[in-house]
């Protein structure tokens, strides 16, 4: 036993030597290995800070990796569907307009695959069920040879031209929730949680000097007197006053930097801009849902209309068949 006490004793002299970044990873590894006699302990306040502050970055963290989708446009485009470069080439109400002027099935087709005016068409949801309806809706009319438009390609059309601005409505509110959620909350994440992690390592880093000064000192004060270990209270009286002086210098640095992420903390935790980026983020699909609605609500008559009159029409013929 004397000889690990005086194998510890040794270590400290040892200590005395080191730079402060070496004093302090001598003193973290010291308390690892239980060689630490003493540790400087944080008040429970401070500790109560540090679990709040992890859980707001755990939080932030789990949301983000969810909510970062809205960054990415195809994150509801079908995996399975193969579509063309000629597809994908004009927005259907382009194509539409094409469409509209189009006197023979070669000039159709030709509208179809008219070559892009811009960027290449959104890759969602919407914008492919778009794009699915107006091609049916084409394979229809090519094929229809009564009087009149076929119903259901007519509705088909409707509902193609329907579906993109629904597809519009949704890039619209991933742009909203890009720059109104993600970025506040990526702000907080890699700035402002940030900046408090930054703090509590300085207060670590400033407990591991004390205590590497107060293992040093007192090693020192302890070679001095008796083999055997001086009881507690003894200490500092056999500090000498340099010692002493190095102690406090210590100590007041460990209190500012305590302080200093005391104060960090609470304004990271106190801030209520997330809060304020999640109603963007709600207010951005409310919004979304809300034209949507309107949207799909105009069409539904229409298409009901178009219903009606197909069954009415079904009815007529087969009495007249009768």
């Amino acid at each position: 036993m004397d000889n690990f006490k005086a194998f510890g004793t040794s270590l400290s002299s040892i200590g005395s030597q080191f730079t402060p970044f070496a004093s302090r990873t001598f003193q973290y590894t010291k308390e690892q290995l239980g060689q630490a006699e003493d540790k400087t302990q944080l008040p429970p306040d401070y500790i109560d800070l540090e679990k709040r502050v992890d859980a707001l970055k755990a939080v932030h963290q789990k949301m983000l990796a969810v909510t970062s989708q809205y960054s990415h446009e195809a994150y509801d485009y079908p995996p399975n569907i193969k579509e063309t470069f000629s597809d994908l080439g004009r927005t259907v109400s382009e194509k539409v307009q094409l469409l509209s002027t189009a006197s023979t099935p070669a000039e159709a087709q030709a509208a179809l695959t008219a070559p892009p005016a811009a960027k290449p068409q959104p890759k969602t949801f919407n914008h492919a069920l778009a794009r699915a309806s107006l091609t049916s809706s084409q394979l229809l009319h090519q094929q229809h040879t009564g009087a009149g438009e076929d119903p259901l390609a007519t509705a088909l059309e409707k509902y193609a031209l329907a579906s993109e601005r629904v597809g519009e409505a949704r890039l619209a509110q991933d742009a909203q929730i890009q720059s109104r959620y993600l970025a506040g909350w990526n702000t907080t994440l890699n700035t402002n949680l940030m900046f408090a992690t930054r703090a509590r390592k300085n207060v670590e880093k400033a407990r591991l000097t004390l205590d590497s000064v107060k293992s040093r000192v007192k090693g020192n004060a302890w070679k001095l007197g008796a083999a055997t270990s001086p009881r507690e209270g003894e200490h500092h009286e056999e500090l000498s006053a340099e010692a002493q002086e190095e102690i406090e210098k210590a100590e007041d640095e460990f209190v500012t930097q305590t302080e200093e992420a005391v104060s960090v903390m609470k304004n990271v935790l106190d801030t209520p801009e997330p809060l304020r980026n999640l109603a963007e983020l709600i207010a951005a699909q409310v919004e979304y849902h809300k034209k949507a609605y309107d949207i799909l609500s105009e069409l539904a008559p229409v298409i009901e209309g178009l219903q009606v009159e197909q069954e009415a029409a079904y009815r007529k013929s087969r009495e007249s068949g009768s």
